[in-house]
């Protein structure tokens, strides 16, 4: 079985405060440290786990800066076997129908069976270049799976709804599944699967050697257009109604008829 798995890198912001650079377009990430997407290393665990029941292989594809070589070795060190990372600043990253174009240009003239995407990005918050990837691709898609199953010629996928509802579809393959996080538990990488990680293939490509057309994928392209960002103010503040019960709730119904609320 071929697979790919499409994996992101990530500021991890928990700890770092977000400030908005001078152009109003970019934030300071000096203080930021950069991982994998949560959701993606999910998306890794699960490929190499079906590597792992079923044989095949498993390729990985992310669109970053060489820094991210580190993360992308890690996704090697935990069984995938080869990785390419494409690297194009004509790319309209903050699109994700560019960056499904771009990635799609990666994997269309190969064959495969499976390709993995995180559900969502942690840095955007966007959901939807894993489904926008299956139509470049011309595949079946199952969004948010949280448990996949490997038929013959088929994949069963357990999808969370709303409200914890579980959908399950089978699709033909080749299909691509985005994975939501709690479907599996991540291993640690093993030192002896960085160390064999060092040694497999890691292709760097730009939009030329994939042949993506780049008007096709630049920001003229993209129908997102970035304005600016900012820091949401704070324009109101919780307030604490002191008292016994009788008097907290004759406070509140006051404070609700004068706002008009009931």
């Amino acid at each position: 079985m071929k697979s790919f798995v499409c994996i992101k890198y990530v500021p991890d912001t928990s700890e770092a405060e977000v400030k908005v650079n001078s152009d109003g377009k970019t934030v300071d990430d000096s203080k930021f440290s950069y991982d994998i997407n949560d959701a993606d290393n999910y998306a890794v665990e699960e490929s190499v786990l079906i590597k792992e029941d079923k044989g095949g292989e498993v390729d990985v594809v992310s669109i970053g800066p060489k820094q991210s070589e580190v993360m992308i070795r890690m996704a090697l060190a935990k069984g995938c076997d080869r990785a390419t990372r494409i690297e194009d600043e004509r790319i309209a990253n903050h699109d994700p129908l560019m960056v499904a174009r771009v990635l799609a240009g990666a994997i269309k003239d190969q064959e495969f069976d499976l390709v993995f995407t995180g559900c969502w990005a942690e840095d955007d918050g966007h959901m939807s270049t894993g489904v926008a990837l299956a139509e470049e691709l011309g595949v079946n898609h199952a969004s948010m799976v949280k448990k996949v199953e490997v038929l013959d010629g088929k994949v069963r996928a357990h999808r969370e709804l709303e409200g914890g509802l579980i959908e399950v579809v089978e699709l033909e393959l080749p299909a691509v599944l985005t994975i939501q996080t709690g479907i599996n538990e991540p291993r640690y990488a093993p030192i002896r699967g960085i160390r064999q990680a060092q040694k497999k293939e890691l292709n760097v490509l730009n939009l030329d050697d994939l042949g993506v057309d780049p008007s096709e994928v630049n920001l003229d392209a993209s129908g997102v257009i970035l304005e600016s960002l900012y820091i949401p103010e704070i324009e109101s503040a919780a307030e604490f109604i002191e008292g016994e019960p009788e008097e907290k709730a004759e406070k509140l119904a006051s404070i609700l008829v004068k706002g008009g609320l009931v």
